[in-house]
């Protein structure tokens, strides 16, 4: 019996567009290769773009609901929206696996530490995925009844020729963002009684500080192959690859916990 790959199982992960489906292979993925039962294997390649579902529709940004969050409809509209970030987050790890996980700029002897960092990252988004998705039906809803944007993955998907803009836009600017923002989306579930959802948040939000911090230590140790100053290579990297300005306010004390200072993002705010 020929045994599977972890870049083979990875781009499984990629090619599948079912978002329970998606998700469990993931997992499957993490937890075998944590298991030390798969080879790294040669790199097959990513996707121009991963398999998606039918739904949920794709809008423009300014078109997806946003509803209060005293009622159940818009607590399930404000999950749908998180549901569909952990999706993306997923085939996010793991194309950082397969479009760059043979790069040049990672060491030899830390490119099984690179893998198992975006593999574990990916386990989590999927672990994530699955209890929005489970929420999401316990208030009637399921992931898919609303639209959505693409805006997480076309922001990534600029970066697809270089590890370093990669590292730069997807944990440093994108996920970052979610520690800035998650700490008022739990308070406001908690204000609205919604105690179950605010947990899973909690669980999220604890869980994105390491992803962050992944980000930041494998930034540094590319810049360090590069030759290049960190914070001055992040601010070029984002001022290139990134539409949009950062927006304060943002939590310093999380993105401190991740190894991420001020120095790098306040001049680009």
């Amino acid at each position: 019996m020929t045994v599977p790959t972890l870049f083979q199982l990875a781009r499984r992960v990629l090619d599948t567009a079912e978002p329970r489906a998606k998700a469990a292979a993931a997992r499957e993925a993490a937890r075998l290769w944590r298991a030390g039962m798969l080879p790294a294997g040669a790199a097959p390649g990513a996707p121009a773009r991963p398999a998606r579902p039918a739904r949920p529709e794709l809008v423009q940004p300014g078109k997806v609901p946003r509803r209060r969050l005293n009622t159940r409809t818009g607590r399930a509209a404000l999950l749908h929206a998180i549901a569909h970030i952990e999706f993306n987050a997923m085939d996010l790890a793991f194309d950082m696996l397969v479009r760059f996980g043979t790069d040049p700029l990672i060491p030899a002897t830390q490119r099984d530490e690179f893998l198992s960092d975006w593999t574990g990252i990916g386990d989590d988004e999927a672990r994530h995925f699955v209890m929005i998705a489970d929420r999401l039906e316990e208030l009637d809803s399921h992931y898919g009844e609303l639209p959505a944007h693409n805006g997480l993955w076309d922001a990534a998907m600029a970066t697809s020729g270089s590890l370093a803009a990669r590292l730069a836009v997807a944990p440093l600017v994108l996920e970052a963002r979610g520690l800035d923002v998650t700490p008022g989306m739990i308070d406001r579930l908690d204000s609205a009684g919604d105690r179950e959802s605010a947990e899973i948040l909690r669980v999220i939000y604890a869980e994105e500080i390491g992803h962050v911090a992944a980000g930041v230590r494998w930034f540094r140790t590319v810049c360090t192959r590069l030759g290049e100053d960190p914070e001055t290579h992040f601010q070029a990297l984002v001022s290139r690859y990134y539409r949009g300005n950062l927006k304060p306010p943002f939590n310093s004390g999380a993105r401190e916990r991740a190894g991420f200072p001020a120095d790098f993002y306040l001049p680009l705010a």
